[in-house]
C-alpha cells in the first residue's frame, strides 16, 4: 500500500534509462580553490547513467543518425573512443538493437575495455603510441571499407556540441548564473563549443578555458591542438572565437587533483576531470 498523499510511481517513474541523462547537479569544490575569493564549481557528469558527460553526445548521436535514417536497427556503428564515449555508446546500442565496433589505443584502461565487453561491443587496438589520432585514422579507413555501416564520427558530428549548447549550457547558467569562467578538458571539443557558445550568448564577458596536456604527453580523453588534429567541429563551430585562452596540464597533475577531489570533496572523477580541475587552479 502507499500512502493517499504520496505521488504515484508511475509519475516519478521514467520509461527508459536514457531519459535520465542530463541535469546533473552542481556541487561546490571551493575548499580546493587557493584564493578564499574564487568559487569553485564541479558539473558532476559522473551521475548519467553510463558515467560521464559522454551520455550526452552518444545519446543525440545515435537519436540524430535514426532521425535522418543514415542508422535504422540491426545496422553497425562504428566509432573511434579512447573511452567514455566508446562505453556510452556501447549502452545504448544495445537499447536499440545496433551491433557496435569501438576502435580505440591499445593504451585504454582494461576497466574500460572491460566495460565495453560487458555492453557487447566488439573491440579494435590501435597502436598506443599513436594515441587518439590513430584510433580516428583507422575508423575513417574502416568506415571507407564498409560503407553500410553507420559512422558516427564524433569529432565531426554536428549533435556533438549542439546537445551540449541545448543541455548542459543551459543547466549550468540555470544552477551558476553568476559564473566568470567555464574550465573544460579538450577531446572532440563538443563539450566547450556547445556550453562556450550558450554561456556568451547569455553573458559574453563569461571566459571560456581549455584545457589541454603538453606536447607529446598524455591525458586520456584529452588532445593538444599542435598536434596537427584539429576536431571538426572546433571549425564548424569557430572554436578560435569561443576560446579566450588555453591551459596546459601534465598528468601528474591531473591524477593529483583526482587524489584531492576524492580526499577533499568525495568526489570520485577520472583522469580528465582532474585536468579540467588543475586548470581551473591555474
Amino acid at each position: 500500500m502507499t500512502p493517499a498523499n504520496a505521488t504515484p510511481i508511475a509519475e516519478r517513474s521514467s520509461s527508459s534509462v536514457l531519459e535520465l541523462i542530463g541535469n546533473t547537479p552542481i556541487v561546490e569544490v571551493s575548499q580546493l580553490s587557493p584564493s578564499p575569493d574564487v568559487r569553485l564549481f564541479a558539473k558532476l557528469e559522473s551521475q548519467n547513467p553510463f558515467g560521464s558527460v559522454k551520455d550526452r553526445i552518444a545519446n543525440a548521436m545515435i537519436k540524430r543518425a535514426y532521425a535522418t535514417g543514415r542508422l535504422v536497427k540491426g545496422q553497425r556503428i562504428l566509432e573511434p573512443s579512447s573511452g567514455n564515449t566508446g562505453i556510452a555508446l556501447a549502452a545504448i546500442a544495445r537499447i536499440t538493437g545496433n551491433p557496435i565496433t569501438i576502435l580505440m589505443p591499445e593504451s585504454v584502461s582494461i576497466e574500460r575495455r572491460q566495460m565495453l565487453e560487458v555492453f557487447g561491443a566488439e573491440i579494435i587496438l590501435t597502436p598506443g603510441g599513436e594515441g587518439s589520432n590513430g584510433a580516428v585514422r583507422r575508423a575513417e579507413a574502416m568506415a571507407a571499407e564498409h560503407p553500410e555501416w553507420c559512422f558516427l564520427h564524433q569529432y565531426s558530428n554536428e549533435a556533438n556540441p549542439r546537445v551540449h549548447y541545448e543541455t548542459t549550457g543551459p543547466e549550468v547558467w540555470r544552477d551558476c548564473p553568476q559564473i566568470t569562467h567555464f574550465v573544460a578538458g579538450l577531446g572532440t571539443s563538443g563539450t566547450l563549443m556547445g556550453v562556450g557558445r550558450y554561456l556568451k550568448e547569455q553573458n559574453p564577458d563569461v571566459q571560456i578555458v581549455a584545457v589541454e596536456p603538453p606536447l607529446g604527453e598524455l591525458v586520456e580523453g584529452l588532445r593538444n591542438l599542435d598536434e596537427g588534429y584539429i576536431p571538426p567541429v572546433f571549425e564548424l563551430w569557430k572554436g578560435r572565437e569561443i576560446l579566450d585562452r588555453k591551459r596546459i596540464v601534465r598528468p601528474r597533475e591531473s591524477i593529483e587533483m583526482t587524489r584531492r577531489l576524492v580526499h577533499e570533496c568525495g568526489i570520485f572523477a577520472g583522469i580528465s576531470s582532474g585536468a579540467s580541475l588543475a586548470g581551473a587552479l591555474k
